[in-house]
């Protein structure tokens, strides 16, 4: 069985409807182990604080999968460039609408998340996917993240920030791509 880690983003609270919970439950009832832990203070996160539960929790399941939603992408981003995240630590991650520094420069709690300067080297196998019209990354997430850091990048048309408002609860496509890390996301 393999390891998970699922990581929400900001003003996040693990409602039961989004396609994040939907994916846990999916995993464990497959008999996966699943750690799905609600981040300290979402609406109005720390970094560093971030960073340490991170750190804590890829030490205690060892090599996994990461599944990374919104705010958390850059969390994950910030773990490689500062060395928290290490050799090892993730076979293969997934990050999905990551938010542009524009956006968070306008929202002074997550503005400290803005995305870290120069090359990184991305442990595992990194994808990227997110939708043509995320209005937390108007700039394009290919534009500002995938080609940049040198991520393969799946654009899916018209499915905004890929939460709940644009309609992704239930997303069998990613729990697809999970359990075998070549599925397309394209599809809900």
């Amino acid at each position: 069985m393999t390891a998970y880690l699922i990581l929400h983003g900001w003003q996040n609270h693990r409602p039961e409807d989004h396609w994040q919970h939907w994916l846990a439950d999916r995993l464990r009832a497959l008999g996966h182990e699943v750690t799905y832990p609600q981040l300290p203070d979402p609406d109005d996160p720390d970094l560093g604080v971030w960073l340490a539960e991170l750190r804590r929790h890829l030490a205690a399941d060892g090599p996994q999968v990461v599944v990374a939603h919104s705010l958390a992408v850059l969390l994950w981003l910030h773990a490689v460039a500062r060395g928290v995240v290490r050799d090892g630590d993730a076979d293969r991650v997934l990050l999905v609408a990551p938010p542009s520094a524009s956006v968070l420069v306008r929202h002074p709690e997550i503005a400290e998340f803005a995305p870290p300067d120069g090359e990184l080297t991305l442990p595992g196998i990194t994808r990227l996917v997110a939708g043509d019209d995320d209005p937390y990354c108007p700039e394009g997430a290919r534009t500002v993240f995938g080609d940049p850091f040198g991520i393969p990048t799946e654009i899916i048309p018209g499915a905004g920030h890929l939460d709940l408002d644009a309609g992704y609860g239930s997303w069998p496509a990613v729990l697809e791509w999970c359990l075998g890390g070549t599925a397309p996301l394209t599809a809900r």
